[in-house]
């Protein structure tokens, strides 16, 4: 089988007459960015380089690492051409930055829409200053409601929010709702939670309102790789990319052992580009603990079996997944629950090789699951019927 994003792949038609949806895309943040933030907060702000060695470059007042942008737009770049640092930012997709180049990478890839989130937005999720990061997620959101207005029948963004507090998530939900924007990031971790208490987390009942109110607005909350607590990995740098999607099943099992979908059943979280081969021996996993051990590792009781949450209540966004679409066609994932996306412009991106990728992996599934996961699951989340009618 070929890997996505070798150039040996040639471009193939479209798999599928029905939508075609990426539900994980991002931009790439240009300096001018964050140039909208609080006045107050001018001199933290976020700033941009373009010099040799590092190329393009954010730094982040506050943070020990620069961000450079190299790896956040090397879609369709060959393995051996990938690089972190030295990319300078004439080198990087332009449609990342401009919406008008993004809508012909969109028909490059034989794709109708993109579900945008941000890349240098995810890591500063982990910014500690809490207050800075309001005042930073503001400005992004402001940024990319701008960005997708341009072609907003393609474009649908997600905005970020700190969670400083239930309250003020509230808020963010409604002025994220006015721009016009699709969707919620969530940081991986909210700003109220304390781990020496076990409090503030997203089990616990302080978030209940603000969880109603998503609802309410239908705003999906996502939960994107990197956003929350870094594992440390032994072994070779390589073994990293193995270690990044725990973070988000760790918030699956937060959510679900810790009964808020009891509490919120209309609630949906979607875990964004950690793959989904994974999700049936998790499930099981779950569901062994609950019935074995949730006496001694306690937890509340829960109405349903773990897998059960699972298949009704979170979405799984993935792109060169083979047994994700395996395990859909032996019926061990429900499929009403997957998301295929192409990531662009990463460089895990599947772009502009993804018509191919598709109609080799898609191969043997029935016509009308193939038409879900691949377009008609994101226009029921997002509730883009507006846009395709008849998905």
């Amino acid at each position: 089988m070929a890997l996505a994003g070798d150039t040996r792949i040639e471009s193939a038609p479209r798999v599928i007459d029905t939508p075609i949806i990426s539900a994980d895309s991002h931009i790439t943040e240009p300096g001018w960015t964050y140039d909208s933030i609080d006045p107050a907060f001018a001199d933290r702000a976020p700033y941009f380089t373009d010099e040799q060695p590092e190329g393009a470059t954010f730094h982040i007042p506050g943070m020990s690492q620069s961000i450079r942008l190299g790896l956040h737009s090397a879609a369709g770049k060959p393995a051996n051409e990938l690089q972190m640092k030295g990319v300078p930012f004439e080198g990087l997709h332009q449609a990342g930055w401009d919406p008008e180049a993004r809508v012909e990478a969109q028909k490059k890839d034989g794709i109708d829409g993109e579900v945008i989130y941000p890349s240098v937005g995810m890591l500063l999720c982990n910014h500690e200053d809490l207050d800075l990061k309001k005042a930073m997620f503001d400005a992004y959101n402001n940024w990319i409601s701008g960005y997708c207005s341009t072609a907003p029948e393609r474009l649908y963004g997600c905005g970020q929010t700190a969670l400083r507090s239930p309250e003020e998530g509230i808020a963010d939900l409604h002025a994220i709702k006015a721009a016009g924007l699709r969707g919620v990031m969530l940081p991986g971790v909210p700003g109220t939670a304390n781990e020496a208490t076990h409090t503030g987390d997203y089990d616990d009942p302080m978030w209940g309102d603000f969880f109603e109110a998503a609802i309410e607005l239908d705003l999906p909350l996502s939960f994107h790789i990197l956003t929350g607590k870094a594992y440390r990995p032994r072994g070779p740098k390589l073994n990293s990319f193995m270690s990044i999607i725990r973070g988000n099943q760790d918030l699956i099992g937060t959510f679900i052992f810790g009964g808020v979908f009891d509490r919120h059943p209309d609630l949906n979280v979607v875990c964004v580009e950690a793959d989904a081969g994974w999700v049936p021996h998790y499930m099981y996993r779950m569901d062994h603990a609950y019935n074995r051990h949730r006496h001694w590792l306690t937890s509340p009781e829960l109405a349903r079996k773990p897998s059960e949450y699972f298949n009704e209540h979170i979405y799984v966004t993935f792109q060169d997944d083979w047994s994700a679409f395996r395990m859909a066609e032996a019926g061990l994932i429900q499929p009403d629950r997957l998301l295929w996306a192409n990531d662009y412009p990463h460089s895990d991106s599947t772009w502009p090789y993804s018509q191919g990728m598709l109609a080799e992996q898609t191969a043997d599934l029935p016509t009308e699951t193939r038409a879900k996961i691949l377009g008609g699951n994101t226009v029921e989340l997002y509730k883009l019927h507006d846009l395709f009618p008849t998905a």
